[in-house]
């Protein structure tokens, strides 16, 4: 089982910046495709943000996108998810996933999460 831990989150003012970061256990994370997805209390977990094994293909939701970069470091075994203009709405927790199948957008595609970190947007 590979482990995933996310970090960087925290509470900031409407329009600023946070980078979260998710570091895996173990050398097989390198070997997927990693993606971010936050749930929001009482609402269903969606998908932000998903990045391919060699890091070079990326995919966004339209809610973030044009605002958030996604990227990976296969030899640190690390995954960021950078946000920037953020926005009350964006206010969540945030999960890093691990997905064999592939830059898929359905939380039910992926096989390993990390524990959350929250993102809190006041007005």
């Amino acid at each position: 089982q590979v482990l995933l831990v996310e970090s960087g989150g925290g509470l900031v003012q409407a329009g600023g910046s946070l980078r979260l970061s998710c570091a895996a256990s173990g050398r097989t994370a390198s070997t997927y495709t990693m993606g971010w997805f936050r749930q929001a209390p009482g609402k269903e977990r969606e998908f932000v943000a998903a990045i391919s094994q060699s890091g070079v293909t990326t995919r966004y939701a339209d809610s973030v996108k044009g605002r958030s970069t996604i990227s990976r470091d296969n030899a640190k075994i690390t995954v960021w998810l950078q946000m920037n203009s953020l926005r009350p709405e964006d206010t969540a927790v945030y999960y890093c996933a691990a997905d064999r199948l592939g830059m898929s957008t359905s939380r039910y595609a992926y096989d390993f999460w990390g524990q959350g970190t929250q993102v809190t947007v006041s007005s």
